[in-house]
């Protein structure tokens, strides 16, 4: 998987879903009361005249959010993840809604985004956390939706089964690093590019050494100084481990080999990410740190939503930092590269283990520096797969099961370690 001819997102071409002429654009959104989804429902609800939102997935953590926003926007159809919501859900609706109101369709259970990815619709927005985004994504593709993608984990544990369905510029990165590049590629053809350039905040620890980073609490990594996430991406965000899936997901997004995608450390967050062409020459991607803008794209594309966020202001004095990444203290990089290198199961391994450890750290089972150690140690134990058998989903899921299983037993022991050797 070092090379690859393939261009999922290629700027350049216009895949054409089916859309009534003259009418809003109809979307659906996965993943609608986190972080992505929050913001992707102010989009369209700043916009009616643009975007109508036909169906909303969640995972059933808050049902009154959802049945806000599913009578805010007067969708079709809403799903839960958590069949045991069902019920919460429906009362929550009954609350909103007026006598008479007609209630939108409910579905409940693990596959119900993945149910109302296909149906009719033009954009499928997938917002969801973690590889259990993997079915809507191939759902909205085998459907013909255009895709835009803000769960990078389908891409990167699915890989070529992602690649074998899309067709070419049907999907549309939300992500603002791989917008970024989206938007940068725009300016040259894909043989003149050199160089893909992924920028990374540096997370709360930036200029950390590792020794510093033993004692991390979960406190201080969920203390993002830049960006507001969820619990999960902020964690990654403070390993690196989220900039390293980045990485893997911009090979196979643009096709360009990992020893031409370069990760540096910018701080204030206003460079998203920059392409280097083979004349020299580098177009940078420059806004303020506003999910906005990038989710606005992937919902719009090819055309830009005016006034979507603000401009950076340059009346005012800035400062922008770039710094080269410290790989000893965050080797969550190169272990993406090589991860990504070796293909296969190993990121569906990779993924999966490092959600289960961010859990162990989470609950205290589990050091900061342990996080990326024990991923590295699963990887090598579980990461490779018999060279000349294709991918299936059974067996990205099986390997996500033996990942997980390992993850939490390597877990388990690095937490009685750590509290015999601080108890000694």
């Amino acid at each position: 998987m070092t090379e690859t001819s393939v261009c999922l997102a290629d700027p350049h071409l216009r895949y054409a879903a089916q859309s009534p002429p003259d009418a809003p654009r109809e979307v659906a959104v996965l993943g609608s009361t986190g972080s992505i989804g929050t913001q992707a429902v102010d989009v369209v609800l700043r916009n009616p005249e643009r975007f109508r939102v036909t169906a909303l997935s969640a995972g059933g953590g808050n049902v009154e959010l959802l049945a806000e926003q599913a009578h805010r926007l007067r969708v079709r159809a809403v799903g839960v993840a958590r069949a045991e919501r069902a019920g919460a859900l429906r009362e929550a609706l009954r609350a909103r809604y007026g006598a008479g109101e007609a209630l939108p369709e409910v579905l409940a259970g693990p596959d119900a985004a993945t149910e109302l990815a296909a149906r009719p619709c033009h954009t499928v927005l997938n917002g969801i956390t973690g590889s259990i985004g993997l079915a809507p994504t191939l759902a909205a593709l085998e459907a013909g939706h255009v895709l835009a993608l803000a769960n990078k984990e389908s891409l990167i544990v699915g890989g070529p089964l992602v690649t074998g369905l899309a067709k070419p510029g049907q999907i549309v990165p939300v992500d603002s690093e791989h917008s970024a590049l989206f938007q940068a590629l725009l300016g040259g053809t894909r043989a003149e590019v050199s160089r893909l350039v992924v920028t990374a905040s540096g997370g709360p620890f930036r200029g950390r050494k590792r020794a510093e980073l033993t004692h991390v609490t979960p406190a201080d990594a969920l203390a993002h100084p830049t960006w507001a996430m969820g619990p999960v991406i902020t964690i990654n965000s403070a390993t690196l481990v989220n900039k390293g899936l980045e990485v893997i997901e911009a090979h196979l997004l643009y096709g360009i080999p990992f020893d031409r995608i370069e990760v540096v450390v910018h701080p204030q967050s206003y460079i998203h990410s920059m392409v280097e062409f083979t004349d020299g020459s580098t177009l940078a991607q420059a806004s303020p740190p506003d999910m906005r803008m990038p989710i606005a794209l992937g919902l719009g594309w090819p055309e830009r939503v005016p006034g979507v966020a603000a401009p950076v202001d340059w009346t005012r004095a800035h400062t922008w930092e770039f710094l080269p990444l410290d790989t000893d203290a965050f080797p969550s990089v190169p272990l993406a590269c090589r991860v990504g290198s070796l293909g296969g199961t190993a990121p569906a391994v990779f993924n999966a283990a490092n959600e289960e450890c961010v859990d162990a750290f989470l609950a205290g089972r589990l050091p900061f520096t342990g996080i990326v150690d024990t991923v590295a140690q699963v990887v090598e134990e579980l990461g490779s797969t018999p060279s000349g058998t294709s991918l299936t989903l059974p067996d990205v899921l099986e390997a996500e099961t033996r990942a997980r299983a390992r993850a939490r037993e390597l877990a388990g022991t690095a937490g009685r370690t750590t509290t015999e050797a601080t108890t000694a």
